[in-house]
Formats: C-alpha cells, sequence, structure tokens
C-alpha cells in the first residue's frame, strides 16, 4: 500500500495525504502504474457519461481530456513537448539533452502537444458516439502498463533525473507481474460492465500487442538520438501510447 500511494502521488495531481519518503526501493512500485492508470480512467469515464448527458459528446470530449491533464498535471504533456523540440531539432546528443532540460516552449513541442490533445478530442468524440465508453477507461490503464516496457533494461544518458527512479530498475518480474495482472483485470471488467464478446477480447489483445511493438520501435528510435530514456522521454511515451491505442483499438473496433 505503502508503495502504491506513493506512485499515485508521483503520477497524479490526486490528494493524497501520505508522506513516507522515497527509499532505495521506490522503483518496485512500478507494478502499481497501470493501478493508477485505472483510477484516472474511471475519473475519466465518469466525467464523461455525467458531462455527455449534460451537454452533449463534443463538449464531453474536451472535458474529458481536460480532466486527464488536471489529474497528472500535464507532466505526461510536458514530456511529450521537451522529447519533440530536442529529438527533432536535429542537434548533437548533447544539445539535444540540453533542449530537453529547457523549460522553453519550442515548435516542435507546442505542434506536438496540440495535434496530441486534438487528436485525443477527436478519438473520444467518436468513441462516445459508438457507445463504446470502456476504450476511455482502459485508455490510461494500457499507456501506463506499456511505459513499464520503455524502463525494462533500459539506461539514462544522465547522471540524474526523476526518471532515473525507473529507468533500467524494472525486473523481469515486475513486468510480468504488471502484464498478468492488467490484462486478465481488464477482460474482467469489460464482460461484468460492458457486455465484452469474443470480438472485444481479441481486440483489447490485438491492440495491446500492437502497442508492444511500438514502443520497442520507438525506445530504439531514441537511443539513435540520445543513447538513452530519460524521465520527459517516459512522459512521452504515455501520450504516444494512447494515441496508437485509440487509433489501433479503434480501427480493429471495425474489423472485429
Amino acid at each position: 500500500m505503502k508503495r502504491f500511494l506513493l506512485t499515485l502521488q508521483l503520477l497524479t495531481k490526486i490528494p493524497v495525504k501520505y508522506n513516507a519518503g522515497f527509499d532505495e526501493d521506490f522503483h518496485k512500485g512500478i507494478i502499481y502504474f497501470p493501478l493508477v492508470g485505472f483510477i484516472i480512467g474511471l475519473i475519466m469515464y465518469v466525467v464523461a457519461i455525467f458531462m455527455g448527458r449534460l451537454f452533449g459528446f463534443f463538449l464531453a470530449s474536451i472535458f474529458t481530456v481536460l480532466v486527464e491533464v488536471l489529474l497528472t498535471g500535464g507532466l505526461h504533456l510536458d514530456g511529450l513537448g521537451d522529447t519533440f523540440d530536442s529529438i527533432y531539432s536535429y542537434r548533437d546528443r548533447d544539445k539535444m539533452l540540453e533542449i530537453m532540460k529547457d523549460s522553453r516552449l519550442g515548435t516542435n513541442a507546442l505542434l506536438a502537444v496540440v495535434f496530441t490533445v486534438l487528436i485525443k478530442i477527436a478519438f473520444i468524440f467518436n468513441i462516445m458516439n459508438s457507445d463504446m465508453m470502456w476504450i476511455v477507461m482502459f485508455m490510461p490503464i494500457f499507456s501506463r502498463l506499456i511505459v513499464i516496457w520503455m524502463t525494462y533494461k533500459t539506461e539514462s544518458p544522465r547522471k540524474e533525473g526523476m526518471g532515473n527512479v525507473f529507468i533500467g530498475k524494472t525486473s523481469t518480474e515486475s513486468l510480468l507481474i504488471a502484464v498478468l495482472y492488467t490484462i486478465p483485470s481488464t477482460i474482467l471488467i469489460g464482460m461484468e460492465f460492458f457486455v465484452f464478446e469474443g470480438s472485444e477480447i481479441i481486440n483489447l489483445l490485438f491492440t495491446t500487442a500492437v502497442l508492444f511493438i511500438f514502443v520497442d520501435v520507438f525506445k530504439h528510435h531514441i537511443y539513435s538520438k540520445i543513447g538513452g530514456i530519460t524521465g520527459d522521454v517516459l512522459g512521452c511515451t504515455i501520450e504516444l501510447s494512447e494515441l496508437v491505442y485509440l487509433f489501433f483499438i479503434t480501427a480493429f473496433g471495425y474489423i472485429f
């Protein structure tokens, strides 16, 4: 429970009055990333349903994305912007790392953040029209599951950084525990509350496989640029994984 509460404090702005401090085993709390994602997803789901009934699907989709940003404090969007500013500056490795630490917002960051938010709103609007709100609830779960894969057997190009708490410290056991409780749990929730059938389960499994492939490719891409993974890259991974998840789970939904 201690590690879960600390992880919840780290990844969200949800007011949790718990001050146990960090210890050398804090990285083991990474197994709770999907559970934190479930809390975020559940809140987003409730907001989407409530706002949809009050104001219609378009405004509800905007409020739903806004709630996600508020819950995370924009932490992952900040990582997205910093990563795009640095990686696509086409400078040398040291300059890229310097740009990544710069708090100023560049053109690449602005475009990445704006289009990410717009695409999310569009997808969620479409999902609400299609009455498949489970997709919204599960989105933060799988994006936080998949970022664990980004920390597995990787290293940071910096000696210091918030991401260093987890980067390269995820054990095979932690990765397997996260996968083995996340996927069955979401399927059970889907079957119990959203009347999942075989097609939805296949859709979820296919999309999960695509996410792992995407993050593996992205990981190699980042390594080719800066020789490692940073905390900003982890935030970027969460945001991009949510877009990939929304795209493929919607696409597979039409196929299946």
